[in-house]
């Protein structure tokens, strides 16, 4: 059944996100051992992690690379399809367009990857092969105990065009919405959704295309505190960027981490459920520092400034992030 507020097509969830790492096992160690998560496959240049709830055979990929960043996040679709009217749909705009076959992509069937025009890389699937389901194999959960990938959060120069392209052409609904004060009233930053929590993909205002973090979703708000020991007893404490904190926006209790190689990820809880379809959105004034932080202390001024790159899909060269017009970095955070 397509969704009625998808032309032609239906995007379930976000799926998956690719990390790009210069030692894989030195990332496989950290993300399964400390983090919590599950190797459920490798290759030669690639680890593949899920989650507790995971009922698919990744929601992690770490690939060797040259370089940090993110070669790609994938959202599932509900069948073969819509990975066709998809396609369709890109290819109108002239966007690049490339197809795997089944088994191409390891444990998954037939793949779309597009470069989407806001320049990011991104992926679309219908299958992917099962996996044993952890939710109450609670004799194996570890640390912080991730229970899914919940989110991507993306920075553009400019996040009013993210927004008519995520909610206007692929049918994705707002939650919240950061906007600047009338007569301008322009959107800011948008909390899209497609499952039935607060987003999906979150598209930010800031120097890109480039990805600002993923967020793993955890099962209670202890989950942040056991995950900060687990970093600090196995010797990363630095690598804790940001909280534990809350912010306003998605109501999440939250830390923010840098993988080995500085890749950045999210570990949050306490966001809420958005089944009423019909909602307004949560509107939240530029100028209001709750929105990012409800309570806790402030964000470090990397929070702002470092983000990870994407390529292009083509010739895996790395796309030269363009500058946004924006404010000033807030004067409540810390260096």
């Amino acid at each position: 059944m397509i969704d009625s507020n998808q032309p032609g097509f239906n995007i379930l969830r976000l799926g998956y996100i690719e990390y790009q790492v210069t030692n894989l096992e030195r990332s496989r160690d950290f993300y399964v051992d400390v983090i919590g998560l599950y190797e459920t496959g490798r290759d030669a240049n690639a680890v593949y992690l899920r989650a507790i709830e995971d009922r698919e055979h990744h929601c992690v990929v770490l690939r060797r690379a040259p370089h940090p960043g993110i070669g790609h996040f994938a959202f599932k679709v509900a069948s073969e399809a819509d990975l066709d009217a998809l396609a369709a749909k890109y290819r109108e705009l002239g966007r690049p367009v490339r197809w795997f076959a089944p088994g191409e992509r390891h444990a998954q069937g037939r793949t779309l990857l597009v470069q989407d025009p806001l320049d990011f890389p991104v992926a679309f699937y219908a299958s992917m092969e099962p996996v044993e389901w952890l939710l109450q194999k609670y004799h194996l959960h570890r640390h912080g105990r991730p229970t899914r990938l919940d989110h991507v959060n993306v920075l553009t120069p400019d996040a009013q065009r993210g927004y008519d392209w995520y909610v206007g052409e692929l049918g994705f609904r707002p939650a919240e919405l950061t906007e600047s004060a009338p007569p301008e009233s322009r959107i800011w930053a948008s909390w899209l959704y497609r499952k039935s929590t607060v987003h999906d993909i979150a598209v930010m205002t800031g120097k890109g295309p480039t990805v600002h973090h993923a967020g793993f979703s955890l099962m209670e708000p202890m989950g942040i505190i056991h995950a900060c020991d687990a970093l600090a007893g196995a010797g990363y404490a630095d690598n804790i960027e940001r909280g534990p904190a809350r912010h306003g926006i998605s109501n999440a209790l939250f830390v923010y981490v840098r993988d080995p190689d500085g890749n950045r990820f999210e570990l949050y809880t306490g966001d809420y459920l958005t089944t009423d379809r019909d909602a307004e959105p949560v509107r939240w004034l530029l100028d209001n520092p709750r929105r990012q932080t409800l309570w806790g202390p402030p964000p470090p001024r990397r929070w702002f400034e470092e983000s990870m790159s994407v390529a292009d899909i083509q010739t895996g060269r790395i796309i030269e992030p363009q500058d946004a017009q924006m404010r000033a970095i807030p004067k409540y955070v810390v260096d």
